[in-house]
């Protein structure tokens, strides 16, 4: 039986499931580190022109597809991840080594700071 994993640092202190990104199988891992999201997922096999990896209103979108010819064989990947924080949309990097595809989602702590003060009225 597996232990449970510890809460993120931004679950730490909320009521929340420690499972939030718990893993859909063995096939990735999503965690956050210092000021950004990172997320590895194992697809070997693939060639990187076969992936596709977008970013759409709060939810990363990771895609591939891959047919083998001489196996006759064709394999699809699909999954969406959606974040809790603002992320700064023009920074996520993405990069596939050694079978590998791994996304930094560097978060946007101005967008926590900012926004439209409220009256208090008395």
């Amino acid at each position: 039986m597996a232990l449970p994993r510890p809460a993120s640092t931004w679950t730490g202190g909320m009521d929340m499931p420690s499972r939030l990104f718990e893993r859909g199988g063995d096939d990735y891992q999503l965690y956050e580190r210092d000021d950004e999201f990172v997320l590895t997922v194992e697809l070997p096999g693939f060639d990187p022109e076969e992936l596709t990896v977008s970013w759409d209103d709060g939810t990363l979108n990771v895609a591939g597809e891959h047919e083998d010819e001489f196996r006759g064989t064709r394999r699809t990947y699909h999954r969406r991840f959606r974040f809790p924080k603002t992320i700064q949309d023009g920074e996520i990097e993405a990069e596939y080594e050694n079978g590998v595809l791994t996304v930094r989602l560097p978060i946007a702590f101005e967008a926590a700071a900012t926004g439209t003060e409220i009256e208090i009225e008395s």
